[in-house]
């Protein structure tokens, strides 16, 4: 039975929620756990010494070299196209839920549910289905993402991601170091981001990402640029 399971492995910053996670999976015979971290770095590391059918992986996960958010997983779509993705995540951003689902993801769980729907949800990852935790339900319901994003309020994913790390409290410092991106390239983002949601200060900025979720469009030679073994500085 064993060599029947799905193996899984789990990325998260936070090692509690990992370890419930795991104990609430024990009973499960159809899923085997084979291998945690806690950031990119280490989640590369154990990729490339035990493959897994389905990575369950928080979205935001800082600290590695790899990055976290749409950076790493582009990565990861990448770099392992057989590897199926479940996401966890906190954020309830219609960008992001965009962002992710033209990535391909299609299994995307909210921490603010209930964990049972982890089960179904790597059940649904390994057998190439959608499976939503109910508040990302209702909205990915209210996305048409069939739609091309269109005038002012059409953010790339990097001004997408600049801007979600300066909302969550990241200085422009800190989002360049985590990005490995220049310091004036992500103040050039950011600026680009501004303009195109019609914000004039930092408070505007915060207050429109928390009311309205700007829309996410491909970004011109974004499927190079976003690969973290490549230079990040030659293109805002």
């Amino acid at each position: 039975m064993e060599n029947a399971a799905i193996h899984v492995m789990f990325a998260d910053d936070h090692p509690a929620i990992v370890a419930g996670l795991i104990y609430m999976l024990e009973e499960h015979r159809t899923i085997k756990t084979v291998g945690t971290c806690t950031n990119s770095t280490e989640l590369i590391a154990e990729l490339g010494t035990r493959p897994c059918d389905v990575l369950v992986c928080d979205y935001s996960m800082p600290g590695g070299n790899y990055g976290d958010g749409i950076t790493l997983f582009s990565f990861l779509r990448r770099r392992y196209p057989a590897m199926r993705i479940v996401v966890l995540t906190m954020i309830d951003n219609p960008g992001i839920i965009r962002s992710l689902l033209k990535l391909g993801i299609q299994c995307i769980l909210s921490k603010a549910d209930p964990m049972e729907h982890l089960v179904a949800a790597i059940h649904g990852a390994y057998a190439d289905a959608r499976y939503f935790s109910p508040t990302i339900s209702k909205i990915v319901w209210q996305l048409n993402v069939d739609t091309p994003a269109s005038g002012s309020r059409a953010l790339t994913a990097r001004e997408s991601e600049v801007v979600r790390l300066f909302v969550s409290g990241r200085s422009v410092n800190e989002i360049a170091a985590q990005l490995k991106r220049s310091k004036q390239t992500i103040s050039s983002q950011k600026a680009s981001a501004m303009r195109k949601l019609g914000v004039g200060n930092d408070i505007e900025l915060i207050k429109c990402s928390i009311d309205t979720a700007p829309t996410l469009v491909p970004e011109d030679g974004a499927h190079d640029a976003s690969d973290p073994t490549q230079p990040r500085d030659g293109k805002p």
